[in-house]
């Protein structure tokens, strides 16, 4: 997709969503839930490669983009493109957030926060439950 292109979008009912994910992919990216913090193996991922949407493949995040906020949750300071990702106003747990998703399928991937590190000033921390990593060809 280039940076001129809007996704095209995919919508499928809950028992296709259900019976393409596991459990906890399913409550995390269709029902807006979220993993315990240090739980997910890509919060310490080292690999080199694009993250993609587990759910319709839509690249999100690269690898040069991840750093460790200390949160338990891994986080990017970029999508890979603007276009992947949509941004949604979210007060609940009694707090102002930004829910980030995937602008392609509408799964919940986490939030945004203005306390990320240069150069873009953004952290967004995701869940890896709803990430899928495609390792770089050196790094597999």
């Amino acid at each position: 997709m280039s940076e001129t292109s809007t996704p095209e979008k995919i919508e499928k009912s809950e028992e296709e969503w259900k019976d393409q994910l596991t459990e906890e992919q399913f409550y995390v990216a269709r029902k807006h839930g979220t993993e315990r913090a240090f739980s997910h193996p890509y919060h310490e991922e080292k690999a080199d490669g694009v993250y993609n949407c587990v759910c319709c493949g839509t690249p999100l995040f690269r690898s040069s983009d991840k750093f460790d906020s200390g949160t338990g949750w891994p986080s990017y300071t970029a999508p890979i493109e603007k276009e992947n990702v949509s941004e949604h106003e979210d007060n609940s747990l009694f707090m102002r957030r930004t829910e980030v998703r995937c602008a392609r399928c509408d799964a919940h991937l986490g939030h945004v926060f203005p306390d990320g590190p240069h150069p873009t000033g953004l952290r967004y921390c995701i869940n890896g439950s709803v990430l899928d990593l495609k390792k770089s060809e050196s790094e597999e």
